[in-house]
């Protein structure tokens, strides 16, 4: 599967962005979903989760309650709606899938400003 995310940017503190990753190839409901972020100098971490249908969700502690996780396998994209960003959040991200084999797709840079 090829996983094409988008919707990044620069954004002030106390914003919102939606980022969304749009998947081509394969079944994408088979796929369990994935949204990742690296800031400069750290490592890749998960900040939320879906499974295949959308009927169970992750979030990494310093989201929960500002992001929230999404699909819509019709469309084959899977979407994080972020609000409230605070500069903590500045980061590459990056979506995830994987059936058996892992899929990572391209990254888009989200920047909060304070």
């Amino acid at each position: 599967v090829q996983l094409q995310a988008s919707g990044g940017g620069l954004v002030q503190a106390g914003g919102s962005l939606r980022l969304s990753c749009a998947a081509s190839g394969r079944t994408f409901s088979h796929y369990a979903t994935a949204w990742f972020r690296q800031a400069p100098g750290r490592e890749r971490l998960i900040v939320a989760a879906i499974t295949g249908s959308g009927s169970s969700t992750y979030y990494a502690d310093p989201v929960k309650g500002r992001f929230t996780i999404s699909r819509d396998n019709a469309k084959n994209t899977v979407y994080l709606q972020m609000n409230s960003l605070k500069p903590d959040d500045t980061a590459v991200y990056y979506c995830y899938a994987r059936a058996f084999t892992p899929y990572w797709g391209q990254e888009t840079q989200v920047t909060v400003s304070s």
